[in-house]
């Protein structure tokens, strides 16, 4: 059985930290891995202007509080769990993650943690490990699983390359523009089609 690996902020729910800007009107909090490329120069950014405005953890949380999953979300993956293995790979945090997989049927998620003062200040946050989605794909290669992965920004596109078969999902036009050799989906059937075709062809016995 193939093994389907999806990054989840823009595929299956909103932007936590595009949500979180409305919410508090810092125009600043709106940059994604969608624009900066680099996660580390990003998260220093947030982290600079949480500290400015006095912003807690509790304050993101009460926002999350209020998200949903993208509109049939939950029925895709439902959908995929019936054919393949399905792991989500997020440069989210646990802190974030947690009450969307809960919606989700508990999917098994794999992201960073936040680094939390007693007083619930955001101090720092903790990857995994350097570039954890291509490498995560690197460890069930070496499991002898074959991967198929989709993705919509800057940061899933080592993930996109490590793969077996790739795909952008409901990605902008600047990484589409930029990263052409990846086929584009954006409705969760479409992506469901691209998926279970990669999955044929990877399996297809040879003639």
């Amino acid at each position: 059985m193939d093994l389907v690996c999806l990054d989840l902020e823009g595929v299956l729910i909103p932007e936590i930290w595009i949500a979180f800007a409305e919410k508090t009107g810092i125009e600043s909090l709106m940059a994604t891995t969608r624009d900066i490329p680099d996660y580390d120069v990003l998260m220093k950014q947030r982290l600079d202007i949480l500290a400015e405005h006095k912003l807690k953890l509790a304050d993101i949380q009460s926002v999350i509080s209020t998200l949903e999953p993208m509109e049939g979300a939950l029925e895709f993956l439902d959908s995929l769990r019936a054919r393949y293995q399905l792991i989500i790979l997020s440069d989210t945090f646990y802190e974030f993650g947690k009450p969307f997989m809960a919606q989700l049927n508990w999917p098994t998620l794999f992201c960073h943690k936040l680094i939390i003062d007693q007083d619930g200040v955001i101090k720092d946050y903790q990857l995994r490990q350097p570039d954890p989605k291509k490498k995560s794909i690197q460890a069930f290669h070496n499991l002898n699983y074959k991967v198929i992965a989709a993705g919509d920004s800057y940061n899933d596109t080592s993930m996109l390359e490590e793969a077996d078969a790739g795909f952008l999902f409901r990605a902008p036009d600047n990484v589409i523009a930029e990263f052409p050799q990846y086929p584009t989906a954006k409705t969760y059937s479409e992506l469901s089609i691209l998926i279970d075709s990669a999955s044929s062809d990877l399996n297809r016995s040879p003639i």
